[in-house]
């Protein structure tokens, strides 16, 4: 698989995907990070608006999965309180989770897309294990190390920026 840190489609937010923009990609799984791409890293409590896209997603041919390298129970208990499956200790970039969530639902990597918010675990794991990279903006790079990793990762945000899609 190519080693690559470029995504493969870029968007603003985690409610800008729908099931038939991922249907057009021919994506039937969709692998989702926790931290910053449905809730900051302080909080477990999503805004209404990302409730309201997650029961929309539920509610569509496509499936979704947490896959998360968290090792924190609050990455379960939300999955478990709101009907989704996860994997945690996911070991990105590196294909462990990855492979695992594929495994799981029985989808090939061609059929599955992987949406987070970082270039060096999200993209570069999602294009290793074959699966299309989604990266979004995070939702609140709040402290210091989130920012450099950000402006580390603009070269590769710039290259890519004709990937964007708008709602």
């Amino acid at each position: 698989m190519p080693f690559s840190p470029l995504p493969g489609i870029m968007t603003d937010s985690l409610t800008d995907l729908t099931p038939e923009l991922l249907q057009e990609h021919g994506i039937r799984l969709l692998m989702l990070d926790f931290d910053n791409t449905i809730v900051p890293y302080t909080t477990d409590v999503p805004t209404k608006e990302m409730e309201e896209w997650l029961s929309a997603m539920q509610a569509s041919p496509i499936q979704l999965c947490v896959v998360s390298n968290s090792h924190k129970d609050r990455v379960k208990v939300f999955c478990r309180a709101r009907g989704l499956d996860c994997i945690t200790h996911a070991k990105k970039p590196f294909s462990k989770g990855i492979r695992e969530c594929l495994q799981k639902y029985g989808v090939p990597a061609d059929h599955a897309a992987l949406v987070g918010d970082q270039i060096y675990t999200d993209t570069l794991g999602a294009n290793g294990c074959g699966v299309l990279p989604i990266l979004i903006k995070a939702i609140d790079n709040h402290n210091f190390w989130l920012k450099a990793r950000h402006v580390l990762e603009l070269p590769f945000i710039f290259i890519a920026r004709n990937r964007r899609i708008t709602k």
